[in-house]
């Protein structure tokens, strides 16, 4: 009885699991398949060309390189700005301090399209429309609050005394930062990153109204794929294309994920 159940489990599991693998199975069987007649290679057949047109065409080229600049881009900037706010709001207490930090909150459940207009017209008049430095700016909205949450969290679980220990042993904050609190808080820097790299990468509304006519990203490269004869297998190519920063991300930082999120939160 015990083991018709485990085996109508596992088949269970398995079902659910090609359910869920069959579109990324389908997308990668398709992108390496002509969809439609080009260059001599006949629909059906299986090709690398809609690879090599990625390199050759310099809208797809150019999409995938600013879409990985500004997601670093924010990354590096959310970091730089949250770590020290997030020890602010561990270390120190000052007036309206909680009502401050559930206000940065605010600005990460807020819908990107509410503040899209406003993010346009200020970044349309200091020269920051059609850049991936603007989109990164913008999405630095939406990822600062939740850098600082997640780095307050695991300050705070750290004990005050290791601060004390370090300053009595001659450190200055910036070194404090470097050599000790950054290598204590590595798991929760992990994740912090993790989430603002995958956010920017897939957010698709303050990046198509930042990029009029240049600096479009990879989310939009793909939308403009689609047409009255739509080439299937290039995009399918630029989905699989979209997908391999991603998933590098998450093998750069799986250790600290994996120890992070069983660190107080």
């Amino acid at each position: 009885m015990r083991t018709a159940r485990s085996i109508m489990g596992f088949l269970g599991f398995a079902l659910l699991a090609g359910f869920i693998l069959l579109p990324l199975a389908q997308t990668l069987f398709l992108s390496f398949l002509s969809t439609i007649p080009r260059e001599g290679i006949p629909e059906g057949q299986a090709t690398l060309l809609n690879y090599r047109n990625i390199v050759a065409m310099p809208a797809l080229r150019e999409a995938v390189l600013n879409s990985i600049i500004y997601a670093l881009l924010n990354v590096l900037l959310c970091l730089a700005v949250g770590l020290p706010a997030a020890y602010a709001f561990s270390r120190y207490r000052f007036v309206g301090d909680r009502h401050f930090f559930f206000l940065l909150l605010a600005f990460r459940v807020t819908p990107p399209v509410v503040l899209s207009l406003p993010v346009f017209i200020l970044f349309a008049k200091v020269g920051l429309v059609n850049s991936p430095v603007g989109i990164a700016l913008a999405h630095c909205l939406f990822n600062i609050p939740i850098t600082i949450w997640i780095l307050e969290s695991f300050i705070s679980g750290i004990p005050r005394e290791f601060d004390e220990t370090a300053f009595l042993d001659g450190h200055n904050l910036p070194g404090f930062f470097v050599k000790h609190l950054i290598p204590a808080i590595a798991p929760g820097i992990g994740v912090a990153a993790f989430f603002c790299f995958i956010f920017s990468w897939v957010e698709v509304v303050i990046a198509r109204i930042l990029t009029v006519t240049a600096g479009k990203p990879i989310t939009m490269a793909i939308n403009a794929l689609f047409g009255f004869q739509t080439d299937i297998g290039l995009v399918m190519a630029m989905t699989v294309v979209s997908l391999i920063p991603g998933v590098a991300m998450i093998w750069f930082v799986r250790n600290h994920i994996s120890r992070g999120f069983v660190v107080r939160v």
